[in-house]
This record gives C-alpha cells, sequence and structure tokens, in this order.
C-alpha cells in the first residue's frame, strides 16, 4: 500500500520547513519594501557613498591610525578596533575571576566562601552601567597624580591612566612602555567584575554537578583539594560549564556598548557621532547590528566548537 504524501513522516517534516521558509523570506520582503517606501518618501535612499567622505573628527585612542582627515570607515573600523580589544581583554580577565571565584565557593575556608558569595551576589544585582559610572568617576578620576600616585612595582596607577613596564616620572608626566587610559581601565574593570560574578555561578554550578564520590576518590589517592579540583573534577565539570561560559561570552561582547558611558571611544561611540554628523541613521544601525551580529556568531562558532572537545565520548 502507497502511503500518501501528507502522511510521509519524510515529505511532511521538509514541506513544513519549506513553508515557514517562504513564509520568513515573504516577511522579510515586506519589511524591506516598507523600509525602502519609507525612505524614498523622506528622501533618504540607502546610500553607502558618505564612508569615503573626511570624518571631521578624532579618536582619543586608537589601536589604529586615525585623525579627522581621514574617511568615515576608517573610523568605524578604529572603533571596531577598540571594541575587539575591550571585549578580548575583558573576556580573559572575566575568564580568570569568574574560574577562581567559581573554584573558592567549594574552598575549606569558610570567610573566603562567604566574601565570595558577597561578591557574586552584590555585583550581580547592580546594573552595570551603575557599576562603569562608579569605577570611572568614584575610583579612576580620583586618583592622584605625580608622585602622589599609586606606586607598585613596575605598575603606576594614577588619574591620567594605568602605566605597566617600568613606570618613569617625567617632567611631572609619568610614562611607561604601556599605558592604559582611565576610559579604556573602568571600562574594562567594569565588565570583568560584572561578568566575572556571572562566571563564578557557572563555574561553581558546573563543579557541583559532579558527583561527591570523585572528590572522595581524589582524596583516597592522596590528592590535595587544589590537585583534586584541577585533575579530577575541573575536567568533568568542562561539558556543563562551557555552554553556559558562551552566554556570558556573547553577553560581554553587547555589554561593551555601554563603554560610551565613560568616553572610550568604542565601534558604538564612534557610530554614534557618525550618525549625528551624517544623518544616516538607517545604514549606520545597519553597520553596527552587522557588526555586533558576526562578533558573537564568532564567539558562539568558538564555544560551540570547545563543547563538542569537552564531552565525554562514549566507547
Amino acid at each position: 500500500m502507497v502511503t500518501p504524501w501528507w502522511r510521509d513522516r519524510r515529505v511532511v517534516p521538509w514541506l513544513v520547513q519549506g513553508v515557514v521558509g517562504l513564509l520568513v523570506l515573504l516577511l522579510i520582503a515586506f519589511l524591506l519594501g516598507n523600509l525602502v517606501r519609507n525612505l524614498t518618501a523622506a528622501g533618504l535612499l540607502l546610500s553607502w557613498r558618505w564612508l569615503g567622505q573626511p570624518a571631521g573628527f578624532d579618536i582619543g585612542e586608537s589601536l589604529l591610525p586615525f585623525n579627522a582627515e581621514l574617511p568615515y570607515w576608517r573610523g568605524l573600523l578604529a572603533g571596531l578596533g577598540n571594541t575587539l580589544r575591550a571585549v578580548i581583554s575583558g573576556l580573559i580577565g572575566a575568564t580568570v575571576l569568574g574560574t577562581l571565584a567559581g573554584m573558592a565557593n567549594f574552598s575549606s575556608n569558610g570567610l573566603l566562601r562567604r566574601l565570595v558569595r558577597l561578591y557574586v551576589e552584590v555585583v550581580r544585582n547592580i546594573p552595570l552601567l551603575l557599576q562603569l559610572v562608579f569605577w570611572y568617576f568614584v575610583v579612576f578620576l580620583s586618583l592622584p597624580n605625580g608622585t602622589a600616585a599609586l606606586q607598585l612595582p613596575g605598575v603606576v596607577l594614577a588619574k591620567s591612566g594605568l602605566y605597566l613596564g617600568d613606570p618613569q616620572l617625567v617632567n611631572g608626566v609619568w610614562q611607561a612602555p604601556l599605558r592604559l587610559t582611565v576610559e579604556f581601565s573602568a571600562l574594562l574593570t567594569g565588565l570583568v567584575v560584572y561578568s566575572g560574578a556571572y562566571i563564578a555561578e557557572v563555574v561553581r554550578g558546573g563543579i557541583a554537578s559532579v558527583p561527591r564520590g570523585q572528590w572522595e576518590a581524589a582524596s583516597s589517592l592522596g590528592l590535595g583539594w587544589w590537585a583534586s579540583l584541577r585533575h579530577v573534577v575541573l575536567p568533568q565539570a568542562l561539558r556543563v560549564i562551557v555552554p553556559g561560559l558562551n552566554t556570558q561570552y556573547i553577553s560581554l561582547a553587547k555589554n561593551s556598548s555601554l563603554a560610551v558611558a565613560v568616553g572610550y571611544a568604542d565601534l558604538y561611540a564612534v557610530a554614534e557621532t557618525t550618525l549625528n554628523q551624517t544623518g544616516r541613521a538607517v545604514e549606520v544601525v545597519i553597520l553596527l547590528l552587522g557588526a555586533y551580529l558576526v562578533l558573537d556568531l564568532l564567539i558562539s562558532a568558538v564555544m560551540n566548537g570547545l563543547n563538542q572537545l569537552v564531552q565525554i565520548r562514549e566507547r
């Protein structure tokens, strides 16, 4: 007996997906058509020629050389470089802080456990924007300059920035091989402290998912707390930790757009200045959406690949 096509389990799923895909394409076509009609009525057809015009503004700090005579696309590229700088540095710092805080939840030191819980609960319940404002205005901008700056071996923390390497005071001004501005330092500190609190919970949950018997087995082999955690428990917890890290990493990348609150010239800040000068709101928003979408997809792809590596494979 021949099965009718509408009851064939091999055909129906493909048919449903095809219909849904067609509806999505029709919706996108409708929205794009509506956008084009509205822009045409307002005399603002999409144009990208403005990207080649001189920007007319400077960027306070940039990894890529930029000045007011260079075109807008160079300014946006410089802003993207600053965003990547903040995101990559933030991912590294938040991962280290969050991992240490998550592991500290299982320490035998009761005071350390309570301090970590206090850190997590306080930081997670304060909006990131307020934390960035606190680090920038209350902490970094209140630091002294000159000889009164906070001086540590190889490190000087002053109102003019964070100096690393071999800081030297020359004519009342600190100089060093590596200098981080207070804007970047405040942004990085805020991102690391805020995201680190969430990552600490992810790590804590991953470690808690490992059966208690694994701790006991490691202890019976003569391993201490740190050795048991590093060699036995943590490798097993990674399969639970990595998916949660993916979410937090993507959130950190998106939260970096709050850099405008502390005056750091990231992609969003440069795009906002560009929009104000050119009036090309739709084009600028499209560029912003595309940049953050690609960045988040790259993070997700890397973490998905890492997730496949840490999964336990049955033999």
